[in-house]
């Protein structure tokens, strides 16, 4: 199966939202606990960046998953 960039993008965005709305984080909240600023979240959030690895396990542990399930989205 082929994806593009932009979908895979867009779909981690809409799956981090999700992520964090359900542990009832904002996104300053969820910025804190990774150590990033809030707008590197809402640039993910919003598919305008490609962010690094690096970011997602911060992330993956700030949502208290694993990197992986940070990543297994459904593709809409």
């Amino acid at each position: 199966m082929s994806i593009s960039e932009e979908t895979f993008l867009v779909n981690l965005g809409i799956h981090v939202r999700q992520l964090r709305e359900k542990k009832g984080l904002s996104q300053q909240g969820l910025a804190d606990d990774c150590e990033i600023q809030k707008s590197q979240i809402a640039r993910i959030e919003t598919a305008k960046i490609n962010t690094s690895i690096k970011n997602i396990v911060k992330i993956a542990n700030a949502l208290d998953i694993e990197p992986k399930e940070l990543l297994n989205f459904p593709l809409k």
